[in-house]
């Protein structure tokens, strides 16, 4: 295995480290050599795991694997902070603790990601292939990617708390795009028409049954009832899906109520399914933020 050290500007995380330790002189050479043992070993144990330790092909991988899988790791636990990464370097157990919690991080984000077996278990064989580095490369971009990751599973879990608590089908398929502000904006819709109860796929068939209130036709009402969904959401959970709804959450949820209104007419006249889907698509369906998209038959 080797650790290139050339520039602390270039390469992934962990050679950065070694080169700055070296030129601030908080690392010495017997040091250094004692840290690449310790990530040596780590290599062996994970091409052993993983791949062939016998194989030296393989076993250049999985140092790979682990130089990209400490670098994430160190970043955490460092707070990307070179010295403070040093000091946990030098620890007996500062490679190990390194390497845990990288895996631990890509374990989590890989969560929405597995779609079938992957060879390392719980962790995506794409994201670790992006995370992995040549101890010589020049641009390391594996935090970046794990930071792509990690939005996309914070995305997904604050889906499927919506659902749990908004939505009679509480989980989604991780391959369909949902999309937080539509999710929230059709569970808000559907709370004001059937007096808070959980979303389920019939609005269309029941809006001719629906008594549209006047009072429901204005800015504060909707601002009222969002916060009132708000308040039933943990109050971090509450917190992300408020950073992903767009300036005109409210006066476009009051477009599609408004929406709603002509689409009751319509639907109260016997129009066919074709009519009141063509009516949609003319009123802009992918703008009428809230309103479901299934097909009534």
């Amino acid at each position: 295995m080797q650790l290139v050290i050339r520039d602390e500007n270039q390469g992934p995380y962990l050679s950065r480290v070694l080169a700055y330790g070296l030129t601030e002189g908080l690392l010495s050479n017997e040091q250094l050599g004692q840290i690449k043992a310790k990530a040596i070993l780590m290599s062996l144990k994970f091409a052993d795991k993983f791949y062939n330790k016998y194989k030296m092909h393989l076993l250049e991988e999985a140092a790979q694997d682990v130089i990209g899988i400490v670098s994430i790791g160190l970043m955490a636990l460092s707070d990307q902070n070179h010295a403070n990464a040093i000091a946990l370097l030098l620890n007996d157990d500062g490679v190990v603790k390194s390497f845990q919690k990288g895996w631990g991080m890509l374990t989590k984000v890989s969560q929405y990601r597995l779609h079938g077996k992957s060879i390392y278990g719980n962790v995506d064989k794409i994201l670790l292939d992006q995370v992995s580095s040549p101890p010589d490369c020049d641009e390391w971009q594996g935090w970046v990617y794990y930071q792509q990751a990690l939005t996309e599973h914070n995305r997904q879990q604050s889906i499927n708390a919506l659902l749990a608590q908004f939505y009679i089908a509480g989980t989604f398929d991780p391959m369909d795009y949902i999309n937080l502000e539509s999710t929230l904006a059709e569970a808000v819709l559907y709370r004001i028409f059937f007096d808070g109860k959980k979303v389920r796929p019939d609005l269309k068939r029941r809006m001719t049954r629906v008594e549209l209130q006047p009072q429901w036709f204005s800015l504060e009402f909707i601002e009222h009832q969002t916060k009132a969904a708000f308040a039933e959401l943990p109050n971090e959970l509450a917190a992300a899906i408020r950073l992903d709804l767009g300036k005109n959450f409210n006066s476009a949820l009051l477009r599609t109520l408004n929406f709603s209104r002509s689409y009751q007419e319509l639907a109260a006249q016997n129009a066919s399914p074709e009519r009141l889907e063509r009516f949609e698509y003319k009123e802009g369906l992918i703008g009428l933020l809230g309103w479901p998209i299934y097909i009534v038959m």
